[in-house]
């Protein structure tokens, strides 16, 4: 049975407003927002009406608030925020198999749909990710491999999967790093090379296989050493 519409408060409108702006990136992951008496000018709301949006929105996990200091943006969207708080209660290898469930379609779609310009992009990477274990440049390598992979996902030019890795690269940036530093080497360079020309190729199956085989090297590895830790905030 159909329930009547119900209309939103103030307060909620003032959340859906403030929520708005951070899913359209105007305020980005790591910013502070503005002070309390610029919002409640900007918004025309009273003091009281703000806070709750605020609380409210920090129970969604969208803001965190430091005390003495301000409150800022801790995910892009709801769903990040909830799958931040997922991910950060399940184990290394768990979240090293949903990568592998993304990436692994993501390379399929971008073998099929990849634009030139995705190339280029894609082999400068590759190229600076060479660069980077030539010269030992652990971090660098990991920076460049995360976008690496993060453009080989924007060439699947899947919307939702795109999202969903965005959010989950973003949750687990740390441990990502963390895993770069741990495949820095010939052999993880050498797949990540298959991995690119399969995609140039528009070779879907061996793109698939390159993804499996770094996945399968990272979960040795994890196993090896016990799993990866994440720091505390």
């Amino acid at each position: 049975m159909l329930q009547k519409t119900s209309r939103m408060t103030l307060v909620e409108q003032v959340a859906l407003q403030m929520e708005s702006l951070i899913e359209s990136g105007t305020w980005t992951v790591g910013m502070r927002i503005p002070a309390e008496p610029e919002l409640m000018a900007e918004l025309n709301v009273s003091r009281n009406t703000l806070r709750e949006a605020i609380r409210a929105l920090t129970h969604a996990g969208l803001l965190k608030t430091k005390q003495g200091d301000g409150t800022y943006v801790c995910s892009s969207s709801v769903l990040g925020a909830v799958l931040q708080k997922r991910i950060l209660r399940s184990d290394t290898l768990q979240t090293l198999e949903v990568r592998h469930a993304l990436e692994r379609e993501g390379a399929h779609l971008a073998a099929q749909r990849r634009t030139n310009d995705e190339l280029e992009r894609m082999i400068y990477l590759l190229e600076n990710c060479e660069t980077a274990v030539q010269r030992g440049d652990i971090d660098g390598y990991a920076m460049q491999d995360m976008q690496l992979h993060q453009t080989i996902i924007g060439a699947s030019h899947n919307d939702m999967l795109i999202e969903l890795y965005e959010h989950i690269a973003e949750t687990l940036q740390d441990l990502i790093i963390t895993l770069a530093r741990r495949e820095i080497g010939t052999v993880y360079l050498e797949i990540h090379r298959q991995l690119v020309d399969a995609i140039i190729r528009q070779d879907a199956d061996s793109a698939v296989a390159a993804v499996h085989r770094y996945i399968t090297e990272s979960k040795i590895a994890v196993e090896a050493q016990g799993g990866v830790e994440r720091e505390e905030e």
